[in-house]
């Protein structure tokens, strides 16, 4: 199963080969997919390699071959039974996507909902029903201790993750601490400071000079499993 961008990635690299000969530049796949970086295009086509999607042709530069394709939802939708006019003026809206659709993202080993502690970067995925993402790129963190209970965010839950650097005032957020240590809180801007508050009466705020913290998301949801 495939991520959304992975699944928007192989979709776009096989419609310009099909239409030019030619498979897309970073740049093009970059601005194509809505990414802020060619990073984020190079970890997409790594994850396509590796599942046997697309290869890279050797010793060719911009030379990459699509080896199979997903299903395309859009086929058996409504949406795309429906006359392209119609679609063009507005008057057919593509259908949803189903609230039983799986897609897996990667997950990224734990993170503190208590004292910041180290997180690290794992190679693992974690299925996830489509529902509960938005757009973007996504992520999922496991929960590791109680400081934000209060949010019904528990122990050992996935906290799903968009990618974003930026945060507005009480939203719930993956901080990154002098780059070493991550934490999950709630950010506020507090005077020159930011604050990150724990959803826990019996943990204290924490304050931090803003030139040492980094957002690195903001939670898009929770995935708990009942053993």
């Amino acid at each position: 199963m495939l991520t959304r961008k992975q699944h928007e990635l192989v979709c776009f690299i096989n419609d310009r080969l099909e239409e030019t000969g030619i498979s897309p530049s970073f740049e093009e796949m970059k601005e194509a997919l809505d990414l802020k970086s060619k990073s984020g295009v190079h970890r997409l086509i790594s994850a396509l390699e590796e599942r046997n999607f697309i290869r890279r042709l050797p010793n060719r530069a911009r030379a990459l071959e699509v080896l199979r394709m997903p299903e395309r939802p859009e086929k058996t939708s409504a949406a795309a039974a429906a006359p392209a006019a119609a679609l063009a003026r507005g008057n057919v809206r593509p259908a949803p996507t189903p609230a039983n659709d799986v897609v897996e993202i990667p997950l990224h080993g734990r993170i503190a909902a208590g004292v910041p502690i180290e997180a690290f970067e794992g190679s693992s995925m974690l299925a996830v029903p489509a529902a509960l993402l938005g757009s973007g790129e996504h992520y999922a963190l496991e929960v590791s201790g109680d400081s934000m209970v209060e949010a019904g965010i528990l122990d050992g839950d996935y906290a799903l993750i968009r990618r974003t650097e930026t945060a507005r005032d009480g939203e719930i957020v993956v901080a990154l601490i002098e780059d070493s240590e991550a934490t999950l809180k709630y950010f506020r801007r507090e005077g020159a400071m930011i604050r990150l508050d724990p959803a826990n009466r019996a943990y204290e705020p924490q304050r931090y000079r803003p030139d040492i913290v980094r957002v690195q998301g903001k939670l898009s949801g929770i995935l708990r499993r009942y053993d």
